[in-house]
C-alpha cells in the first residue's frame, strides 16, 4: 500500500447488501480483492433508503425489507491502479451499479503531524 496525495479515481459501487458471492456478502468481497490487490484504501457505507434497477424502495423503517438495504463499496487510488481493479468487478457484480469519479487526495489517513517545539500536533493539541 502507498501513502498516496494528489489526483485520484474513487471507485463506488453501490449493490444490495443481501448480495453474495460464494456465500459471503459481495461487498466484503469486494473489499477483500481490493485489499488484495492493493489498493490505498476501501470502504463500505450502508444506506439508510434507496432503490435500484428494481424501482422497489428499500428502508431501514420497515422491518420486512430492512435486510435488503442499499450499500456501497467505495475504494480510493491512482488511476491506473482502480481501473486495473475493474476486470475484477465485472466478475463480481451483477445488478449492482459501478462508477468512477476523479478526486484529489489531500491529507492521507496514514499523514502524521510533527510535534512542534512546544509538544504540540500544530493545533494546540498535545502529542502523545
Amino acid at each position: 500500500m502507498t501513502s498516496l496525495t494528489g489526483p485520484a479515481l474513487r471507485l463506488t459501487v453501490y449493490v444490495d447488501e443481501n448480495e453474495t458471492w460464494h456465500h459471503k456478502p459481495l461487498y466484503s468481497e469486494i473489499v477483500h480483492r481490493a485489499h488484495a490487490a492493493g489498493l490505498a484504501g476501501a470502504s463500505v457505507f450502508r444506506g439508510i433508503e434507496g432503490y435500484g434497477a428494481s424501482s422497489r424502495i428499500h428502508t431501514s423503517r420497515l422491518l420486512s425489507l430492512s435486510e435488503d438495504l442499499p450499500v456501497a463499496v467505495v475504494v480510493v487510488d491512482a488511476e491506473e491502479r482502480v481501473r486495473a481493479f475493474l476486470p475484477q468487478l465485472e466478475e463480481l457484480v451483477g445488478e449492482g451499479l459501478v462508477t468512477l469519479e476523479e478526486c484529489e487526495v489531500v491529507l492521507p489517513r496514514s499523514h502524521r503531524r510533527t510535534p512542534g517545539p512546544d509538544g504540540t500536533d500544530g493545533e494546540g493539541k498535545k502529542s502523545l
